[in-house]
């Protein structure tokens, strides 16, 4: 998407998951006491790798509101890795909204994306109560921030306080958008939900069809917990991540260096800013895609190559070129 020119808009490994002894809810969340922040991507992409060309690293996960321990391997993107919690657990994947890594807690700092530390325990949040909400747009902005699972299912990750949304209490973070209007959004990115929402006509009003997670009784807590961000947080463990990727199999790497802990956060407030979305395993693309690329038409044309599905602003490539050039310099 050159500026000003965007147009366009195997068979599986035995079964290797298996429960181990049955503990407490929460007894293993401090399993590493670290955590990543990295966001979902999307599913798609090229057939998952031969079965020898994957990581053979083992993680330990639970349902997020309590069962036993499973173990999990053999996996190289995020379905694959629902596919194997719901494996152990006799779920179906579908039932799998999202993950948060060390704690059972519904924490948005805490949620497993694209990058997952190689001592990270793995909390399963599945599907709880479903709601039908309506929202009069009394105002431009919702107060909502969307992510997604990168397996189809967008959800809320932040509600501004005194917001529109805010004054509707049974609304909370972690609930997955199901429906706007009565249209089905299940596999549409978060940026499209988020642009639907940012789309629908002030003073009117619409509806939302909602399935917050599976709590357990002790989980219950204000909902306002869920919707902070720590500046802080990082994106590695700092002993080495498994990094999933939709295309291509599962690499472990280093962590991130400064430049890259200062970039991709410097990227996400900016999509959270024009789009209205946090995604840092998004952002940590663009970082990847931009840091060598000399000049903004450049840095279009590959972002166009790389996120071909969807056209970002002009305006907003400009400041995230200029968010990758000041971590390079450090300016931050």
């Amino acid at each position: 998407m050159p500026l000003g020119l965007r147009g366009k808009k195997k068979p599986k490994s035995k079964e290797n998951s298996k429960l181990v002894e049955n503990e407490e809810l929460g007894e293993r969340a401090g399993f590493a006491g670290r955590s990543t922040t990295k966001a979902a991507t999307d599913g798609g992409g090229l057939p998952p790798p031969p079965v020898n060309l994957r990581p053979k690293l083992v993680f330990h996960t639970q349902l997020a509101h309590g069962s036993p321990t499973g173990r999990i391997e053999g996996f190289t993107n995020v379905k694959e890795l629902y596919g194997k919690i719901a494996d152990v657990f006799h779920l179906s994947a579908a039932e799998i909204l999202f993950c948060t890594l060390n704690t059972h807690k519904i924490d948005m700092d805490k949620l497993l994306g694209g990058q997952i530390g190689l001592e990270d325990f793995i909390f399963a949040h599945t599907k709880g109560i479903k709601k039908e909400v309506e929202v009069f747009k009394s105002e431009d902005a919702l107060g909502l921030t969307i992510t997604d699972n990168g397996a189809g299912y967008a959800f809320i990750k932040r509600i501004k306080e005194e917001s529109v949304v805010d004054k509707i209490k049974v609304i909370g973070v972690g609930d997955h958008i199901e429906c706007i209007n009565g249209r089905n959004i299940v596999g549409i990115r978060h940026y499209e939900v988020a642009k639907m929402l940012k789309e629908l006509q002030k003073g009117k009003a619409f509806t939302l069809k909602l399935v917050e997670p599976t709590k357990a009784f002790e989980m219950i807590e204000p909902r306002s917990k869920g919707g902070k961000t720590g500046g802080d947080a990082k994106i590695g463990t700092g002993r080495g991540t498994l990094r999933l990727r939709s295309k291509g199999p599962a690499t472990v790497e280093d962590e991130p260096t400064e430049f890259e802990e200062k970039a991709v956060k410097k990227v996400d407030d900016l999509l959270e800013s024009y789009m209205g979305i946090r995604d840092t395993e998004l952002a940590a693309t663009m970082v990847e895609v931009g840091k060598d690329k000399k000049n903004p038409d450049e840095f279009a044309m590959a972002l166009d190559e790389a996120l071909g599905d969807f056209a970002f602003p002009d305006e907003f490539v400009f400041d995230v070129w200029g968010a990758i050039g000041d971590a390079k310099e450090g300016r931050f």
